[in-house]
């Protein structure tokens, strides 16, 4: 598998404080996602953390949004509440950004696009939590924005294990190059 060209991003996607603790069952599970941002500061890609996270109030939330709106009528999720902080396993370094995001996708209602764009970078190492979510919806998304995309199958978490196995091997190869960190990591060394 060749090495992506151009000028290349890692997105560490949803590694909040309040997801982590509902999808990674130990500290083991986030080591490949640690591996990933350490490899990527080591080789100058720029590391990019991605949360979702809401206004004091929930303007930004729909009443008719399913999901969203639950939080809205539960609160928490703000953008200075514990639970949308990154989690500690991945600290961003100074200078490194933290991109807020409203819905799924780590485009939607973000500057993403602006911030990648601004810095000519075309490809872009998918990582994150929920692979049914945040990963789904920003590979999709990536793809129609014309992205190289790649996704450290490893580095993504899902609840349901089958969802993460059928979604990596059978629906993601269709647009982007699917990989362990492993892999990864070898293929910045070629």
């Amino acid at each position: 598998m060749a090495t992506p060209t151009g000028n290349t991003a890692l997105l560490v996607m949803d590694l909040q404080n309040g997801i982590v603790s509902r999808f990674a069952q130990n500290e083991e599970q986030l080591l490949p996602f640690q591996k990933a941002v350490e490899t990527a500061r080591k080789h100058n890609i720029p590391v990019y953390f991605i949360r979702v996270a809401f206004r004091e109030g929930y303007p930004d939330v729909s009443p008719r949004n399913k999901a969203f709106s639950q939080i809205a009528n539960f609160g928490g999720m703000t953008v200075d509440d514990l639970a949308t902080q990154i989690h500690e396993a991945v600290k961003p370094e100074p200078g490194e950004h933290v991109i807020t995001k409203k819905r799924v996708s780590a485009f939607a209602g973000s500057d993403l696009e602006v911030i990648l764009r601004s810095r000519q970078i075309d490809t872009l190492i998918l990582s994150g939590v929920a692979t049914s979510g945040v990963v789904l919806s920003t590979l999709r998304e990536a793809a129609d924005k014309d992205f190289v995309i790649q996704v450290l199958s490893d580095a993504c978490l899902d609840a349901d294990a089958e969802v993460h196995r059928v979604l990596t091997e059978k629906v993601f190869p269709r647009q982007a190059n699917v990989l362990t960190v492993d892999t990864w990591i070898d293929s910045l060394k070629a």
